[in-house]
């Protein structure tokens, strides 16, 4: 079961470029707060933390 959608902590609720997360136990999912109803990125818990890492390192 997936949790509910989370904005991203840096959200300020102004229509900004936001992200939202949703997870299950083995999983991430991951779409742009403007377009709900739009593409969705599907991460395993591995490959999620593959994700961060990079993202930390720019």
């Amino acid at each position: 079961m997936w949790s509910e959608w989370r904005k991203g902590s840096r959200s300020n609720g102004a229509g900004g470029n936001c992200v939202e997360m949703a997870s299950s136990a083995d999983a991430f999912r991951v779409r742009d707060s403007k377009n709900a109803s739009g593409p969705v990125l599907r991460f395993t818990g591995r490959a999620m933390e593959a994700f961060l890492a990079g993202a930390k390192r720019g």
